[in-house]
């Protein structure tokens, strides 16, 4: 599933409007029955017993159905998001719900669903927040037809609190991907009142708010308990914050075929089993063949660890074997060993560097490219520490290894204090993955961390193009980009995964996966995905989520 910008989707609208020849009242039409449909089966959740309205929401808690199916079944969009093409309406209830309307389209979309929402038996008011005289184009038409099937209204004033009593639901129709900036006036206050009302919000688009490219959150914004989002998934909903005050994301077809998305040269996608069979090309059954060894499956050679940090490298060297490599040997320094030795009978352990009180030396590079002959990958960084020259001999290893390289951690900060262009120039052919964590992305760009999180999308595609690595940006929703301009944006999962070790067991599973002779871009796609997978499995055999180790990510994989 491709993701957009609001710019993209203005494109797209005016492709299908003004050379296809779908009428924008057709697309209309189509979001705000979606949208009816979607608020219907809201109201039927809610009688179910499956959702309780009085108690906080959790974005991130799903009920058994989709729990089962986050692990069974694999269609459309991961995790809380989902695609979905019908849901007839035919509750009869009595629910009482606001339509909050704007004047631009989204506020059209909304009263096309007041009208559905009527003819299906439901009790409906629209709720202007601007005078009804002042809608656009689109909007206006559809207040005519809202008039004409004579659904009740009023128009917004700030001077009197609506009234919320026997209301059961609350439609935000109010700012769609045109706006930009915080809401004002008679919007901001609607806004207000509707969050405090405690009611269950729909929002139609993108919550208003919220800004549609980067997920920042203005003040004041919506807080959805579902999100509909009409034709093709907007970026600003697959990042948090945004992705939070979304609440359920549910991606709904209007009428734009998804693949012009792809024809207009679309770059961004969502993880998901079709996306990495499809546009990346592998075959996710894995299969063997029964002439196949140890030798068949790649050799990782793991530089890693210190006397204080020793958890980081057997972490990161058992995920490479349990992701399915042949081999896996960790250069280590030689103090470390009678530590670690025995504790993953199938690693193999090479000293690295002697004397030096389990750290490393910048005189050991030599040791290391002597180790890699050989080798299929390295994997440099988890639990490695800062050292005198320790950049030095980062880019001495980096350019005389010419295999596929992963970084992480402290091979980052190494690669950050050789400056910006660190990576510009090598006389290298293999790939380079790097997995830094926002703070270790700030820190290679020479930016604020908060810089970083205001768009992760556009600053790791950005970096991944200017110095030709592939790079992995970690955190909820992590970024992959590749420097083709490809992008995808997994969200696999869990929140329990805020855990130490569990970015080293990433680092195990991309080295794994690339020795076994997937490209650069299929393993850290695929890694980042099976990764959080993991962690969706882990904390789903336990009580107490918030309890995962980043041991129990490697037993889930």
């Amino acid at each position: 599933m491709y993701v957009v910008t609001a710019k993209q989707m203005r494109e797209l609208d005016y492709i299908v409007i003004e050379k296809i020849g779908v009428p924008s009242a057709s697309l209309m039409e189509n979001a705000g029955k979606a949208l009816a449909e979607e608020v219907v089966k809201l109201c039927r959740e809610a009688q179910n017993g499956r959702i309780d309205r009085r108690t906080p929401r959790d974005p991130l808690e799903e009920d058994e159905d989709n729990h089962r199916r986050a692990f069974e079944e694999w269609r459309g969009v991961r995790g809380t998001i989902r695609t979905e093409e019908t849901l007839h309406i035919n509750d009869r209830s009595q629910e009482h719900w606001y339509i909050l309307t704007g004047k631009g389209n989204n506020g059209g979309d909304g009263l096309v669903c007041a009208r559905h929402l009527q003819e299906a038996g439901m009790k409906v008011t629209i709720v202007y927040a601007v005078p009804p005289s002042t809608l656009e184009q689109d909007a206006a038409l559809q207040r005519d037809a809202a008039a004409a099937y004579s659904i009740p209204a009023v128009v917004y004033s700030e001077k009197e609190q609506l009234s919320f009593q026997g209301v059961t639901g609350i439609v935000d129709a109010l700012l769609g991907t045109g706006s930009d900036g915080p809401p004002r006036k008679a919007y901001a206050a609607l806004i207000r009142e509707a969050n405090e009302s405690g009611l269950p919000i729909v929002s139609a688009d993108i919550p208003s708010g919220l800004n549609a490219d980067t997920g920042e959150l203005y003040e004041p914004h919506i807080r959805s308990e579902v999100t509909v989002c009409f034709g093709l998934l907007k970026r600003g909903l697959t990042q948090y914050p945004g992705a939070e005050a979304a609440g359920r994301i549910v991606v709904r077809s209007i009428g734009i075929p998804p693949k012009l998305a792809a024809d207009q040269g679309g770059t961004v996608q969502v993880l998901t089993e079709e996306v990495l069979e499809g546009s990346l090309g592998m075959d996710l059954a894995l299969r063997r063949s029964g002439e196949g060894h140890k030798g068949t499956y790649g050799h990782v050679l793991l530089t890693a660890g210190t006397l204080a940090m020793s958890g980081a490298g057997l972490l990161s060297a058992h995920a490479s074997l349990r992701s399915g490599c042949g081999l896996a040997t960790w250069a280590l320094p030689y103090e470390l060993m009678p530590h670690v030795i025995g504790k993953v009978p199938e690693l193999m352990l090479a000293d690295a560097v002697r004397g030096k009180d389990g750290l490393w030396t910048e005189e050991s590079a030599e040791r290391v490219i002597q180790l890699a002959e050989g080798k299929d990958v390295l994997a440099i960084g988890p639990g490695l520490g800062r050292f005198e020259g320790d950049t030095r001999w980062l880019r001495r290893i980096v350019e005389a290894c010419d295999v596929p390289i992963v970084l992480d951690a402290d091979a980052l900060n190494m690669a950050a204090a050789g400056g910006e262009d660190f990576f510009l120039g090598m006389s290298r052919t293999a790939p380079l993955i790097l997995t830094p964590h926002p703070g270790e992305m700030a820190r290679l760009m020479g930016i604020s961390t908060k810089d970083v999180q205001q768009d992760r999308i556009t600053h790791a595609a950005v970096y991944a193009e200017r110095t030709g690595v592939i790079l992995v940006l970690k955190g909820s929703r992590t970024v992959i980009a590749a420097p083709s301009g490809s992008t995808y944006i997994n969200l696999t999962g869990h929140p329990g995964m805020g855990t130490g070790g569990a970015g080293d067991v990433l680092t195990g599973i991309i080295a794994g996966l690339l020795a076994q002779g997937w490209s650069a871009e299929q393993a850290a796609a695929y890694g980042v995905y099976l990764h959080g997978l993991s962690g969706e499995r882990a904390a789903y055999k336990r009580h107490h989520p918030g309890g995962i180790t980043a041991g129990d990510i490697i037993d889930a994989l």
